[in-house]
């Protein structure tokens, strides 16, 4: 089993979930991280760290964001590791807790 990053990292990506992991687990899309499943360890020091409250053990992702386990399993086999935390986006604080934000993922054609 493995954590995984939900929704409220949309449009948010705080890193500070990213230096205490012990695995290095973690990968940067634009507007969000996610986490390998291969690589995570399923030690939940990531899970209390997320100011946006967007980690979750993949049993217990909420209703309607079980899709983002195949989303992290994907994008992490794609994009670059991240082990340091970094400012959010900008407007970080504005997006925090708004709902269905999925839909504003952009994709990178070169990911599928």
């Amino acid at each position: 089993m493995t954590y995984v990053i939900g929704e409220n990292c949309v449009k948010c990506k705080y890193t500070s979930c990213v230096e205490i992991c012990p695995v290095d687990a973690f990968c940067e899309a634009n507007e969000f991280l996610v986490i390998d499943p291969d690589t995570c360890i399923d030690c939940s020091a990531c899970e209390p760290e997320c100011p946006a409250e967007a980690i979750f053990h993949e049993k217990e992702m909420p209703h309607g964001q079980q899709g983002f386990i195949a989303l992290n399993a994907a994008l992490s086999k794609k994009l670059e590791g991240i082990t340091r935390s970094k400012a959010p986006l900008d407007d970080a604080n504005a997006w925090l807790n708004k709902e269905s934000k999925s839909k504003l993922i952009s994709f990178d054609s070169t990911l599928y």
